[in-house]
């Protein structure tokens, strides 16, 4: 909210008795108040103001005082209820400078010290009414006038930006800055508590540069230095938000603006990446790079918390190549250089994520933050790794193709869930080497053993199980202890 599409909107001036200029403009709704009050006070000498506060808020932060820019309702009548004028049937408030010689000399006075939402009974005799002379055709001379007036905004020309802080997360990494993007809930009052505008209604945040000119100026400020998650009340006085003309729909000329803002994303066009490692393993033997197919576990969340995806929730990990486009500039790029084991969490701006469309669950212009493990990773051009641990010193004879080979394995995958274990069962595994019995990695990997040799066999996808696999394991490296 509060972009700058205001157009011009007037209501015709009306020539009334307490007032020497009239600035008229849209109203807010008429308060409850019942009947027309029945002028019963106490006693009153009949040449002095006589004020009762009918009405006075429990919060009064800012009280009228000469100089002030007030707009208020009021009804006004002679003394015998005979109605001479009323701002509610015009449908917009009276707006006008306090003590600057614009109203009768009665209601300058009587509208100091007033407080937003407050009413007050006043009654004015003839010499700082209308005098002797009244006004022709609406308020006879000699005439005492009453009125019941309720203020409903107050400002200065010399107030500025009100900003009140009233929740702030205790981790906060990034403040706005002038020319970033931000998305943010918000509910927009006047000063009297009058709802003009939310966003939580519409069901969807308001999002805009900020400092560039895209919002209204005490919105461009007031929104500067927020974190993400925090939650601001920012007051707006008329001339830094819609002015004298106000948007030409909800927002009257002259009016104060309150905005309760939540902040829940945060980002520069010019932001890259970022990769924070949470945890990497002592043991990285090699970091994935383009080319290489993943393995690995995620959860995606905004960046005020909100998860959006999950992988552990499918109960499958995410399994993809990186640096070939197969999915988001971000990711492609955030998935560089780990070690198998290692767990970090990718900041992704929406550039680099799904930019200003979304997709699914994601809105438009969303940061998006992904908590990663990585469990397997591999590459097609990758050939059987094999690491032998013991060997016999007497070793003359070598396994060869159509030797018949009896062995025990331990079979696990690359982030170590075990699959299967000959050691387990008590038996061996027999086959004859070279005859399609076992995948081809492990016809590679058993091949120039010696009897009694222990190795390691780190065997591919594309040399084993391929990309179908062996029930619920697909596109996972093995690992063989022999």
């Amino acid at each position: 909210m509060a972009s700058k599409k205001a157009r011009p909107r007037w209501c015709s001036p009306l020539l009334l008795a307490l007032l020497a200029r009239c600035v008229a403009c849209q109203a807010p709704p008429v308060p409850s108040s019942g009947s027309s009050p029945s002028w019963m006070v106490p006693a009153w000498d009949e040449q002095s103001i006589f004020v009762e506060q009918s009405s006075v808020p429990e919060l009064c932060p800012r009280a009228v005082r000469r100089g002030d820019f007030v707009r208020y309702h009021y009804h006004g009548a002679f003394p015998d209820g005979a109605k001479f004028d009323s701002s509610y049937d015009r449908g917009s408030t009276f707006n006008v400078l306090v003590g600057k010689d614009q109203l009768i000399a009665g209601m300058d006075e009587a509208l100091l010290g007033m407080c937003v939402n407050e009413r007050r009974f006043v009654k004015i005799p003839p010499h700082p009414g209308d005098g002797s002379e009244g006004v022709s055709g609406v308020i006879p001379a000699n005439s005492v006038l009453h009125f019941d007036v309720l203020l409903v905004d107050v400002w200065n020309s010399e107030d500025q930006v009100q900003i009140e802080t009233y929740y702030k997360p205790e981790n906060c990494t990034r403040t706005i800055q002038v020319s970033d993007f931000v998305r943010y809930h918000y509910n927009g009052t006047f000063l009297d508590g009058t709802l003009f505008d939310s966003s939580h209604n519409r069901m969807r945040t308001y999002d805009t540069y900020v400092g560039i000119g895209w919002l209204i100026p005490g919105m461009d400020k007031g929104l500067l230095g927020m974190c993400v998650g925090e939650k601001r009340i920012i007051t707006v006085p008329p001339f830094l938000a819609y002015g004298e003309d106000g948007d030409g729909k909800e927002i009257p000329g002259q009016a104060s603006l309150v905005f309760d803002v939540v902040l829940l994303d945060l980002h520069n066009p010019k932001d890259t990446i970022t990769v924070e490692k949470q945890y990497v393993p002592e043991s990285c033997e090699r970091q994935s790079q383009v080319g290489d197919f993943v393995r690995y576990h995620y959860n995606g969340t905004l960046l005020d918390g909100t998860l959006f995806d999950s992988s552990y929730s499918r109960n499958r990990t995410y399994d993809t190549y990186i640096g070939k486009g197969y999915v988001i500039a971000g990711m492609d790029e955030g998935l560089l250089g780990l070690c198998i084991g290692e767990k970090r969490r990718i900041t992704i701006p929406p550039h680099l994520g799904y930019g200003e469309e979304g997709r699914g669950n994601i809105p438009g212009s969303a940061v998006l933050v992904f908590d990663i493990h990585v469990m397997d990773f591999h590459n097609p051009s990758d050939s059987v790794a094999i690491t032998t641990h013991y060997k016999p010193s007497n070793c003359s004879v070598l396994s060869k193709k159509g030797d018949y080979l009896k062995y025990h394995y331990n079979a696990s995958l690359l982030d170590g869930t075990l699959l299967d274990s000959t050691v387990s069962l008590g038996k061996t595994y027999n086959i004859v080497l070279g005859s399609g019995q076992v995948v081809l990695g492990m016809d590679i990997g058993l091949r120039d053993m010696c009897v009694g040799e222990k190795r390691t066999v780190i065997i591919p996808p594309h040399l084993g199980y391929g990309e179908a696999g062996v029930g619920k394991y697909k596109e996972k490296c093995l690992v063989v202890l022999y």
